[in-house]
């Protein structure tokens, strides 16, 4: 069977990204992160788009470089269609726009979303669904049941922060900068985790998450401490309120995963890269005796080879898309009954 050479254009926020793949298998991938951002606490949009805009092409040209590859043996451009920022998505979706129109090639929009879902399964020509995938990211925190590549069922998500929201906001209380995620795992190393009991939410009856009232208990607790106290026991701090985010997590899924009698659990997103939610995890999941996938490191924020991965998939099932696509920034999972 023919397998064709996908480069796939990731720009939904601040990462520039390309990568070439040849049917599931990648050939390479460069990921670009723009610096620019980092002394403003989080993404400025305005920023974002006009990085891309200087970026792109000389990534694309490095990808084609490194695989020893011309732009004419491309035989489809797979995109990041949404969700994400507006301008950052459209940089992508035009020049992608432009190569599939100048080179006659099938264009395919990709849902970020997918993407981070079905990174786990890079390589693999056939995907071990139903599944279970507890997609955590700075937008999104949400279970999901996962019949197949187009079949999707909600079934928790939460009801204000997102738990990578959660980490960049209490970083923020803390000092200690952006983005939060990586920055609290790293420092959480050295602290106790038990130093704190700071509170978990749970909701009866459903598989919700929340993280708004643990952001207010960490705000609380260090608006009670005076300065010396908070530098001496940082790492305490981070590590207790990282301890408290994964316990809502990883239990929560692993109570849906026996309630509905899922044996495959999938993490995904840029939160996935949590060095302690996957070895919590991995935990829960030999103990109940699920088999459990973690996205390899270099897949959990965001990527060009998940989007090339997907495009792959598109262009199995032959659904290339119209050049009048438009970039979506609120694209949404479509979720069946």
């Amino acid at each position: 069977m023919h397998k064709p050479v996908i480069l796939g254009i990731e720009t939904s926020c601040d990462e520039t990204a390309a990568a070439l793949f040849r049917g599931p298998e990648m050939i390479h991938h460069i990921t670009s992160t723009q610096l620019i951002h980092t002394g403003y606490g989080g993404v400025v949009p305005e920023y974002a788009s006009r990085e891309h805009n200087k970026l792109l092409g000389p990534v694309i040209r490095g990808v084609l470089e490194q695989a020893e590859m011309s732009l004419s043996e491309v035989e489809g451009i797979a995109v990041t269609q949404g969700p994400g920022l507006a301008g950052s998505l459209l940089v992508g979706l035009s020049y992608a726009k432009g190569l599939a129109l100048g080179l006659n090639i099938p264009l395919y929009g990709i849902n970020h979303i997918e993407g981070h879902i079905f990174a786990n399964f890079i390589g693999h020509e056939v995907l071990p669904t139903p599944f279970l995938c507890l997609l955590v990211s700075g937008g999104h925190t949400q279970l999901i049941h996962v019949e197949n590549a187009r079949d999707y069922k909600l079934i928790g998500q939460t009801r204000d922060d997102a738990a990578g929201e959660a980490f960049d906001k209490v970083a923020r209380l803390l000092g200690i900068g952006y983005p939060g995620g990586p920055l609290i795992d790293k420092l959480s190393k050295s602290g106790d985790s038990n130093f704190h009991q700071f509170s978990r939410s749970s909701f009866k009856d459903s598989y919700d998450f929340s993280f708004s009232g643990l952001k207010t208990n960490v705000l609380q607790y260090i608006s009670k401490q005076d300065t010396e106290f908070i530098r001496l026991h940082l790492a305490d701090i981070a590590a207790s309120f990282q301890e408290a985010v994964v316990d809502v997590l990883s239990m929560q899924t692993m109570q849906a995963a026996r309630d509905l009698g899922h044996d495959r659990i999938v993490l995904a997103g840029g939160v996935a890269a949590n060095s302690r939610l996957r070895e919590r995890m991995v935990e829960l999941a030999r103990e109940e005796n699920k088999v459990l996938y973690q996205p390899d490191l270099r897949y959990c924020t965001d990527n060009a080879a998940m989007i090339a991965y997907m495009g792959y998939w598109k262009a199995s099932t032959q659904s290339d898309d119209s050049l009048d696509i438009a970039a979506i920034p609120n694209l949404k999972l479509s979720f069946g009954g």
